[in-house]
Formats: structure tokens, C-alpha cells, sequence
């Protein structure tokens, strides 16, 4: 690397940043990532590079013929660089080893084997009134899968595991008194939550939202002790419950608001409030019965009560709540309470051990088939499950199924292997899947290149949302144009989506999907969620809207198996690290500017930009070897994909422990490691807020930019071609 190609970057970067800084912290995310690397010539550097260039017109001029007629008799096209076409434009071509099938012969392929008509009996089959986690309905459905595995074929395998999951009092109840009046005893709950009785006043806070609490709190009003009544929808229940935790509040109630969910007064609400996923008995490793452990708890199970209301209850709740009105911005007519307004929860949730089963299924590859794209889909629900297991079931069955018949009957040979696998426990908070990844994650790390969730595909038919890492969005656009499924929308993946533990917690690049109504689907999280609920908000379309999410799933994981080279992006998380980087730069200038003395003098920003210097010139010099390789060399090609999929996993701080801060993710987890972390510090130093501790923010800035650094060594490959300055 040229020390002027280094200076080039870094200064044009800090010029960038200088400017952001004085616009207020404004960025568009629209910047060209070219537009930080124009070239740039050092100071006292410009007479020789007069020479220099001299030279190299030379150079061009006697090497351009022989060139030329090497290109011209070369037997292949060698692929552009990535970041010079659209990866959909990229060449890529088979080898021996698995013999050539166009990709519009494969496309074609599962077009034909994927049809509404095979959907209608798949979902007849799995269809269940009953078979929430570790039940015989449970049981039966996993029998089914692996059943179905065995006809086309495939290798199968199951995946055992004990896990403490919290269920409803067997004997007695949960209670809700409000203003000793009548007593309420709801049927729903949350898993997960504190048990005990407390009283105190309801102070009605809206969605329970970070900006919901702040807005209660610029009026000054006390949340110790209170029990906050919060709508569902928008951020999770654990979100929630966290929330009010935050602010000693002394127990959560949730309802479902008429305005948001046309469900009845009486239609009960389950659901989990564990602020994380898998077993929180056993954070970090798995719940296996012949492993001992001593006893632990996941730093995000809650510490105060959460149960969950019908609106009738809520509603006589409100109507009678005295105290301030409620927020304009929250454009309701309620009231937040006042201190007559008293309530009592009890909570006798019962903590239980179940034991579960994943079953999985396996197409091999022919070349690497130690590789693996994993298709996954949750198996169990609260009462039928019908749009948040079924339908997901019956698709994994159903791509299985096409893809399975492919390879035996029509030729086809996927590079590598596919893993189908159906979850138990998904409605605990994704239990099964995480088990799973927590009892392999050394192996899953280096070997799993891509996860495909297919839970909650069918919920709608009015757009198409889908979310997932960075390094999968070309390919999740190129594949949308290939299926065309109406408008989509690329959205930010949420803590409670099932793939959001293999991204954040493994550092296996992750997509989730699905047709969608314009509000959430109503009947998650009750036992309304059937066949009949689903065709009324589809217009009995769930066949063939089944038929497009199997299209878009298949086209995702056949593109993955199908070509040389991984499809995954390393430029969406170039820029991804520019706007986060610049956005730190700015807000750090501007507390220099008025607060010097609250930042540790040796704070520089400069190493976080080499950091992400770094990362782009190891992206670019990765694109450079790309385009220079014979792809043609399995070997080769091997060694640029293990590269590729270093990239998600070595954006987990190595800092924090899964224990503690199990999603591990800078960029898309949670936690003080994070960089959006690193800004909210920024923020409350700016502010004087009394939390603010320079000496922790200087290490986690510390921390952070060595984490950044070291997924730009590990990309750069070889020991010797690192570019660190650090």
C-alpha cells in the first residue's frame, strides 16, 4: 500500500467529517463511498510524480498490446470488479467439479416444482390446534418434518435439548385489582416475568418507548413504583418491560388497543419478556440435559412484573384515570394517571423444564460441502399458529421439496450444502434456534454463510417488508426484481426477529421477509391465529402468496449455492461504517468545541477513521483479487469466500461476553459495545447528563475501534497484506 494512498483516504475522510461536523451532524446516506478516495498528491511529492507518470504512460504503452491479445484468447471472462457492476451482473461460471447449469435453467426449475396447488395439502398436514413447545402436538409436527426429509431423500438429524421455559400457574392465577373493584384473572401472560405481588399507581404511557418515557419525564413525573399500562405494538414486549425497568417502575400491563387491533375486548395476549433469545437459564451455552452448569440468569430476564390485559380490562382501566392529559404527539384523549389511581399485579407464573426437539434436513454440496446456507422456520405457537408457524412449515417443506427433486431428477448440482431446519420453542423467544447456535457456535462461525428465516412469510398481501444484513441487501434487491412480489420495503431487523440471533449473537449474515398489511398482524401472540383469520386479511390468497415467499427464499439460497463466489457485499458495510463513523466524528468536534474538558485529552478521532480506512481498502484490495483470480481454482475460490464470510463475525466485539451482552454485534446489537451506544455517550456528555462517565466512553471508543480494525485485518487476508497502522 502507498503511503499517498493511505493519506488520500484519510484526509478526504476527515475533510468530509470536518464538514459534517458543521452541519449540525446532517449525513445523507446517499454518498458515493468513491467520493472519500479521489487521488491526492502529498506536498513536496509533485515533481517526482510528474516523473512517475511519465514512466507509467510508458509502461501502459508497451504492456497495452500484450494485453490486449492475452484478453482477447483468454477461454473465460474473468468477473468485473464487484464494485464496478451490479452484483446480478457478475460472471461467474462452474466447474468441473459441479457441472454448469445456467442460473435462468435454474430459476426455471423451482418455478415449475413451486405451486399453490402442492401448498394446499402441505398446510392440511401440519396444521395443529395445539402444539406449543415440548407438548405431543409438538412432537407429532416434528415427526411430520423429518418424515417428509426422509421421503425426498435427505439426510436428517435431530437436535435435543432441555430448557426452562416459564408457563401460566397451574393451580390459581395471575391477578389484576384496580381501585378494589372487581378482580380481574387474565388467562394470557408473559413468560419470563418477575413473580410477586405489587401495588402501586397506574401511569399510562402510550407504546412504552424510549421517546414514550421521555416525554413522561420532561413533565417531571416520578415512575418509581408506578405500574405502567403500555399498548402493544411497535418494539417488542421485552422492550417494554425494559423500558420501565429502566425507570424503577414496579410492573408492566399490556393490552391490545382497539385502534391498533380489531381482535374483541376479550381476546387474551401471550408472549415472552426475556430481553434477549434462547434459554435465559443458561445464557451463552446450550441447555443440554448431560451438561452441568452452575446455576445462571441472562442479564436480560426483568426484575419487575409484566402480565398482559384484554382491552375490556385495560379500557375500564383509562376510562376512569385521573392526573395530567396525555402528550399531544401521542394524539390520544387519555389521561396518565394520578396517585388515587391505584392497582395491584400478582404474578404466579410457573418455571418449567421441557424437553424440545429441532429437526433438520441436508442437500450436500459437490464442491464445498462444509459450507452451508441454513433455511429455518419456527414449528410451534400458542394455540394454532396458523400464520406464525404453519404456513412457515409448510414452506420449508415445500422448498425441500423442489430443491431435493432438482438434484435428483433434473440435474442440478448446488456448490454447497443446504441446511433446512424446523425450531421448537420459537414462541419463548427463538429457544430452539439459539440452542442451537450457542451448541455450535465455533463450527456454525466459520461454516454457515447465510441464514434464511421463514417465519411469518404470509401475514398480508398488501406489500412485501424484508430485513437483513447488509452484506445479503444487493442480493435481496436483485433477487425482488427476479420474483417481483408487488412494493417492498428494506427495513432495520428488530430485536424479536428469529434471525436477529444469527446476525447479532453468531455473525451469520440473516434475512427475514414476508407479505404484510399495512399494521402488524393482529392475531401474533393469541389463539385467533388460524387458517380462516389468515384468508380473511389475504383474500384467500395464502397458496399463492406461499408459492412467491418459497420463490424469494429459493432464489436467495440457490443463488448462494449456485455461483463461484458469495454474494454477499462488503460495500453496504463500507458505507454502513462511513455514516456511523462521520456521525461519531461530528458529535465528538462539537463537545470539543464547547465541553473540551468533559473528553480525555488523548481522545483522537483519528484512529477510528484509520480503522475505517482499513476496512475500505481491505474491501477494495479483497474486489482487486477477486478480479485477478483464476476462479476456475477451487482452492482459490474457497480462500476468497472464507475472507467474505469473516466479515459479519468479526463485527462481534471479542470485548464483552455472550453471557452478558449476548448480541454481540457493533453495528446491529445491543449493549454498551455498540456504536450506537458510543453515540447515546455522546449525547448525555453533551447534555450533562450525571451518567455520563468520560472514562467509560474512552473505552469503549477504545474497544470499538480495535474491533473495527480487526475485521479489517482478518479481510485483508494473509498476515503479511495487513494494512495497520494502529
Amino acid at each position: 500500500m502507498v503511503i499517498g494512498d493511505r493519506e488520500s483516504g484519510e484526509v478526504e475522510l476527515c475533510a468530509v467529517m470536518d464538514k459534517e461536523a458543521s452541519e449540525s451532524f446532517k449525513l445523507e446516506h446517499n454518498w458515493k463511498r468513491d467520493s472519500i478516495c479521489k487521488a491526492y498528491e502529498p506536498r513536496g511529492f509533485r515533481r517526482t510524480s510528474m516523473i512517475l507518470c511519465f514512466m507509467a504512460a510508458a509502461t501502459v504503452l508497451f504492456t497495452s498490446g500484450y494485453l490486449t491479445g492475452f484478453l482477447l484468447h483468454r477461454n473465460r471472462n474473468l468477473p468485473p470488479s464487484p464494485d464496478a457492476l451490479p452484483s446480478d451482473h457478475l460472471v461467474l461460471h462452474e466447474t468441473g467439479a459441479a457441472p454448469h447449469m445456467d442460473w435462468e435453467d435454474v430459476k426455471k426449475l423451482l418455478a415449475e416444482k413451486l405451486t399453490a396447488t402442492k401448498f394446499e395439502p402441505v398446510f392440511s398436514d401440519f396444521s395443529s390446534v395445539n402444539h406449543q413447545a415440548g407438548s405431543p402436538g409438538d412432537e407429532d409436527l416434528a415427526n411430520k418434518v423429518i418424515n417428509r426429509f426422509k421421503e425426498y431423500g435427505m439426510d436428517t438429524w435431530t437436535d435435543e435439548h432441555f430448557v426452562k421455559v416459564q408457563d401460566p400457574p397451574i393451580s390459581g392465577s395471575n391477578r389484576v385489582l384496580f381501585k378494589n373493584r372487581k378482580e380481574e384473572r387474565p388467562k394470557g401472560f408473559l413468560s419470563y416475568s418477575a413473580n410477586g405481588t405489587v401495588t402501586g399507581t397506574v401511569l399510562y404511557a402510550h407504546y412504552g418507548q424510549e421517546n414514550d418515557f421521555m416525554l413522561l419525564q420532561s413533565r417531571n413525573i416520578n415512575m418509581t413504583g408506578r405500574v405502567v399500562l403500555v399498548r402493544a405494538g411497535r418494539i417488542s414486549f421485552a422492550e417494554k418491560v425494559a423500558n420501565a425497568a429502566k425507570l424503577n417502575a414496579s410492573a408492566v400491563l399490556i393490552y391490545a388497543d382497539p385502534t391498533d387491533y380489531s381482535i374483541g375486548d376479550s381476546t387474551q395476549l401471550f408472549g415472552h419478556v426475556h430481553m434477549g433469545s434462547g434459554d435465559p437459564y443458561t445464557p451463552g451455552f446450550p441447555s443440554n440435559n448431560h451438561t452441568q452448569f452452575p446455576p445462571v440468569r441472562s442479564s436480560g430476564l426483568p426484575n419487575i412484573l409484566a402480565q398482559t390485559i384484554t382491552a375490556a380490562m385495560a379500557l375500564n382501566i383509562v376510562r376512569e384515570l385521573g392526573g395530567q392529559t396525555a402528550p399531544t404527539e401521542w394524539k390520544t384523549y387519555h389521561k396518565l394517571g394520578d396517585d388515587s389511581d391505584t392497582i395491584t399485579v400478582e404474578v404466579n407464573n410457573v418455571l418449567t423444564e421441557k424437553k424440545i426437539n429441532n429437526v433438520f434436513g441436508v442437500i450436500k454440496g459437490f464442491v464445498d460441502a462444509d459450507r452451508y446456507v441454513v433455511i429455518g422456520a419456527q414449528r410451534d405457537a400458542w394455540g394454532p399458529g396458523f400464520a406464525a408457524s404453519t404456513v412457515g412449515t409448510g414452506v420449508l417443506v415445500e422448498l425441500a421439496r423442489s430443491i431435493s427433486e432438482m438434484v435428483k431428477n433434473d440435474g442440478f448440482k448446488p456448490r454447497r450444502t443446504i441446511v433446512f431446519a424446523s425450531w421448537s420453542a420459537g414462541e419463548y423467544g427463538s429457544i430452539g434456534a439459539t440452542e442451537w447456535l450457542e451448541g455450535y457456535l465455533s463450527s456454525l462461525s466459520m461454516k454457515a454463510f447465510s441464514y434464511i428465516n421463514l417465519d411469518g412469510v404470509v401475514t398480508g398481501r398488501s406489500g412485501f417488508k424484508v430485513a437483513g444484513s447488509p452484506l445479503l441487501h444487493s442480493l435481496i434487491l436483485s433477487t425482488l426484481k427476479e420474483v417481483n412480489p408487488q412494493e417492498d420495503l428494506l427495513e432495520p431487523m428488530k430485536l424479536d426477529n428469529p434471525s436477529y440471533p444469527f446476525m447479532a449473537f453468531s455473525g451469520i449474515p440473516s434475512v427475514s421477509f414476508g407479505f404484510s398489511s399495512d399494521s402488524d398482524y393482529r392475531y401474533f401472540g393469541t389463539v385467533l391465529d388460524t387458517r380462516e383469520a389468515l384468508n380473511t386479511v389475504t383474500s384467500n390468497q395464502v397458496p399463492q402468496l406461499a408459492v412467491t415467499s418459497a420463490q424469494f427464499a429459493g432464489h436467495i439460497a440457490l443463488r448462494l449455492v449456485h455461483d463461484h463466489l458469495l454474494r454477499l457485499d462488503l460495500g453496504k458495510y463500507e458505507k454502513t461504517l462511513l455514516f456511523q463513523v462521520a456521525q461519531i466524528n461530528g458529535k465528538v468536534k462539537a463537545i470539543q468545541r464547547v465541553k473540551a474538558q468533559q473528553l480525555p485529552k488523548a481522545l483522537t478521532v483519528h484512529w477510528l477513521m484509520s480503522a475505517y480506512g482499513s476496512y475500505s481498502r481491505a474491501s477494495r484490495a479483497l474486489a482487486s483479487d477477486i478480479q485477478n483470480s483464476d476462479l476456475d481454482d477451487i482452492e482459490k475460490c474457497r480462500t476468497i469466500n472464507d475472507r467474505i464470510m469473516t466479515v459479519e463475525r468479526n463485527f462481534l466485539s471479542p470485548y464483552v461476553s455472550p453471557k452478558d451482552s449476548p448480541f454481540r454485534h457493533i453495528l446491529l446489537g445491543s449493549g454498551p459495545h455498540t456504536i450506537t451506544a458510543l453515540s447515546k455517550h455522546l449525547d448525555a456528555m453533551r447534555a450533562d447528563n450525571p451518567e455520563a462517565d468520560t472514562d467509560l466512553f474512552h473505552n469503549q471508543f477504545a474497544l470499538l475501534t480495535w474491533t473495527i480494525q480487526g475485521c479489517a485485518n482478518s479481510l485483508a487476508g494473509d498476515i503479511w497484506s495487513l494494512d495497520n497502522e494502529i
